[in-house]
């Protein structure tokens, strides 16, 4: 792609995460193959679920420290909605980019992995030291954005 193009996806992924119902962080997910986006994504309840917003948040009253016990939340990471938009609506994403204004964490790098994804495409970093040693051996590659 063109330079310029990363900045424009990002920027969508930006306004992508404006939906977020989370509490805690705001996470957007744009999922692109030859300059066309194939799905986008934010963190969130599953469809037809109360989300944070109305419930509270369960990690804060729980006092979970970021990036610990992923399971113990209401919401889906904006990686996660994006891969599963695609996967609801038979668009395949084999060989895309994701842009992500977080890094993923480790449960998204293996869907991201197994997806077929090819590139990861970040503006703000997220401390998950193993997410980063599977991405180091896997073929994908990994571009931030500052």
């Amino acid at each position: 792609m063109r330079p310029g193009w990363d900045e424009y996806f990002m920027d969508i992924a930006k306004l992508v995460k404006l939906r977020s119902t989370c509490l805690r962080r705001k996470v957007g997910a744009v999922i692109v193959k030859d300059k066309r986006i194939l799905s986008t994504g934010y963190n969130g309840a599953p469809s037809g679920l109360k989300h944070c917003e109305e419930t509270g948040c369960l990690r804060d009253d729980q006092n979970i420290p970021s990036g610990e016990r992923h399971e113990l939340c209401r919401g889906l990471h904006a990686e996660q909605n994006a891969i599963i938009q695609a996967a609801m609506f038979g668009v395949g994403i084999q060989g895309s980019t994701i842009y992500t204004t977080l890094s993923p964490c480790i449960l998204c790098t293996k869907m991201i992995i197994n997806a077929g994804i090819v590139r990861i495409v970040l503006s703000e970093p997220y401390n998950d030291g193993l997410a980063l040693d599977i991405l180091k051996e896997s073929d994908i590659e990994l571009y931030r954005i500052r």
